[in-house]
């Protein structure tokens, strides 16, 4: 029979090759959605909604989902979560129609808000000290790695198949965590059943969802735009409530006494910030190749394995790289590589090389390896094994919020410059607009034009717009790098640790 110290390993293991089908998740339908447009008639409006469904009951439960999994049993909740997750994606698999897909997303992430917290959440239960960190880096990385592996594995399953299979391909993912935790994996819960918060829960989760909407509806509609003004504003308010409420009642939600931890505080912080960083690379990279390169779904998906490479790289170095120069300059080091390949990656032409993108690329990708995992350990490592639920939520909310408003803030900085950058004199108002709107509707213009001169405008707009936005993120990452060396303690304390 297997003993614990054995076992751990192996239920991490099932853990992380869970969490890729979430990251799958994440990019795998923005590769799906021209295909969708066309097999379920689908309107702009519906192809947004196959997202924001995701991502709006992802933000809404995250909290509830870390508290339950403390009071009822993280075990109990992650089979719960898994059973959710491959039913939903059969769901999605077989939908017949946008509104059916959309409703499946929503429980996919419902799915995914239990998933990834709790699964986090076992970490500090079953590991300590240097094998905390260890398990971590391997959490960590499972958990990038999904996000650029989707556009590979999802270009080559639409080119071979039917569009359903980008979400059956969750299924063996979900099969092999459901029978390694099943099996392996020992029951964990609070020892303290406290009530439960409902308000709490309440404003937290309308509160998330109304920033989250707010932002999301930016990227399209514009920051000016008054229901953008409106939700963002009502979600700030809910959520100022719902700290204030915290600090009054006797059976909180989360444990405001958390952010006292400089680590908790800016491992979480930190972490979001290469979320941002990293929302906004993975959102313009694609549509650089396709667009741009003219280069299809599979290949624009093999174009982003030197990420994954630098991800490996990076997450390996971190493990040694800790325990010889600390926490603080680990996350210092990742950060220093992330604006170094991010300003690399500003200089990017529109006749650039794959070679200078994989080069790149790669210094980004072990940046995010070097900085993430060690940033998230360093929050984790305050939290008890009563309270990793709640906690483990609480920084994949930020997360979260932080990854909506990289894509958001990033989008935006994009749109403008590639708008600025255009030439439409002369062109039909309505073919105008549409090159606006995106640089794939701008090569599709120029396309049926027949328009050298246009395709070229659009193109190198685009990339310029791309470069803008690579700076910004840049400068991001050396806030990064600033924030890291004035507040992050140089190891986690020992007197933080298990405190909360």
């Amino acid at each position: 029979m297997m003993d614990m110290q054995t076992r751990r390993w192996w239920v991490l293991g099932a853990l992380s090759f869970a969490l890729l089908a979430v990251g799958f998740d994440m990019t795998v339908l923005n590769i799906a959605l021209p295909t969708l447009a066309t097999e379920l008639d689908a309107n702009t409006s519906e192809l947004q909604w196959f997202a924001n469904s995701y991502n709006l009951v992802l933000a809404a439960l995250l909290l509830p989902a870390g508290m339950l999994g403390d009071r009822y049993g993280r075990k109990k909740m992650l089979l719960m979560a898994l059973v959710l997750f491959g039913l939903a994606s059969l769901g999605c698999a077989y939908s017949d129609s946008p509104e059916m897909l959309i409703g499946m997303r929503a429980v996919l992430g419902l799915g995914a808000a239990f998933l990834m917290p709790l699964s986090m959440s076992i970490l500090p239960v079953l590991f300590s000290g240097e094998e905390r960190t260890k398990a971590m880096m391997i959490w960590a990385t499972a958990n990038m790695m999904g996000i650029p592996l989707g556009p590979i594995v999802g270009g080559w399953l639409l080119k071979h198949y039917e569009w359903g299979s980008v979400f059956l391909l969750n299924l063996p993912f979900v099969v092999t965590g459901l029978l390694a935790i099943a099996i392996l994996m020992p029951e964990s819960r609070s020892q303290r059943a406290s009530k439960i918060d409902y308000f709490g829960v309440a404003a937290s989760s309308l509160g998330l969802v109304a920033v989250t909407y707010g932002v999301i509806r930016a990227g399209d509609k514009g920051w000016s735009t008054g229901s953008v003004l409106i939700s963002i504003a009502a979600g700030v308010i809910l959520l100022a409530v719902f700290v204030y409420w915290q600090r009054k009642t006797k059976h909180p939600l989360i444990d405001l006494l958390l952010f006292r931890s400089p680590s908790f505080t800016w491992g979480a912080i930190l972490a979001t910030l290469v979320s941002f960083a990293m929302f906004g690379i993975l959102f313009t990279i694609p549509l650089f190749f396709q667009a741009v390169k003219g280069i299809d779904t599979l290949g624009t998906g093999l174009r982003l394995l030197p990420l994954i490479a630098g991800l490996i790289v990076g997450a390996k170095v971190s493990g040694n790289l800790v325990k010889k120069a600390g926490t603080k300059n680990n996350v210092a080091f990742g950060f220093f590589f992330l604006a170094a390949g991010l300003a690399a990656g500003a200089l990017t032409k529109t006749g650039s090389t794959f070679s200078f993108s994989a080069f790149w690329i790669t210094i980004t990708g072990i940046g995010l390896g070097l900085a993430l995992p060690t940033a998230m350990d360093s929050a984790l490592g305050v939290l008890s094994a009563e309270r990793s639920g709640v906690g483990s939520a609480l920084i994949m909310a930020m997360r979260q919020v932080g990854g909506a408003f990289g894509v958001a803030v990033l989008g935006t900085i994009l749109n403008s410059s590639y708008r600025n950058g255009l030439e439409l004199t002369g062109l039909p108002a309505k073919a105008a607009h549409a090159a606006e709107q995106s640089v794939s509707a701008g090569v599709a213009v120029a396309m049926q034009l027949k328009s050298g001169t246009l395709l070229t405008n659009v193109r190198g707009a685009f990339v310029e717009g791309m470069d803008t936005m690579l700076i910004a993120c840049a400068g991001i990452a050396i806030i990064g790098i600033a924030a890291t060396l004035v507040f992050l303690p140089r190891k986690g304390s020992q007197s933080e640790e298990k405190s909360a």
